[in-house]
């Protein structure tokens, strides 16, 4: 069932740009190799839908970080539009996390001693952009919504993983980062997932970045780009 998310004036277009980057406890191990992002010049634009196809071992986690500014420990810079990372204050981050960039972790990052329904109605009312009703039907529609009483950590790794992916839809973005989103998830359900995911994008008139070890066909990408 598709749920129309409210229209937010946080949501549009906006510029990636990746300045000669080189995450400084890889350096070593990139130098030297060929990467479409490491030590190069990289600008994505509005609707880019972009797969990253990252090798073991390549920063594939540690590129992601980067983008959601959760580490600096890098040379070169990450520009959302006008708002560098490494110069960016706490609250222009925030910011940028609550309206502009969301994001699946590959290890999911629930709180454990909360129920599932609790993990991602913490999220709503910070965003308040979607209804309980619609998170009922986003769970009911990736096959969790009879835990919703259920301990997140008891919740098996793939019902983490489809609660995580509900998280991440809870805001207005502008682009959508993922790391390994369906790491857990069966044929199935990926194809559940990545419905969901399409449409909200869509209705964000959103990018979308996913990072993953092997090729895959999980969405309709505008550029593959080799980590």
């Amino acid at each position: 069932m598709l749920c129309i998310v409210k229209p937010s004036k946080f949501v549009g277009h906006m510029q990636l740009s990746l300045h000669q980057l080189v995450p400084l406890p890889l350096r070593e191990k990139i130098a030297g190799r060929s990467s479409g992002i490491w030590e190069g010049d990289l600008v994505l634009n509005e609707k880019d839908h972009v797969f990253i196809k990252a090798p073991s071992g390549t920063g594939k986690t540690t590129l992601i970080h980067m983008l959601y500014g959760m580490r600096d420990d890098y040379e070169g810079t990450v520009k959302w539009d006008n708002l560098e990372m490494k110069r960016g204050s706490a609250a222009e981050i925030s910011q940028l996390r609550t309206k502009d960039v969301s994001v699946i972790f590959q290890d999911m990052r629930l709180f454990p001693e909360l129920t599932a329904w609790e993990n991602l109605d913490i999220k709503r009312r910070l965003t308040n952009t979607i209804t309980a009703q619609q998170v009922t039907n986003w769970m009911d529609e990736l096959g969790v919504a009879d835990k919703r009483l259920s301990l997140a950590r008891k919740l098996s790794y793939g019902e983490q993983q489809r609660v995580a992916i509900i998280r991440a839809l809870l805001q207005p973005f502008k682009w959508l980062l993922m790391d390994e989103p369906f790491s857990h998830l069966d044929h199935v359900n990926i194809a559940k997932a990545t419905k969901l995911i399409s449409e909200v994008v869509k209705q964000n008139n959103a990018g979308m970045i996913l990072a993953d070890l092997d090729d895959n066909n999980f969405f309709p990408y505008t550029q593959t780009i080799v980590l």
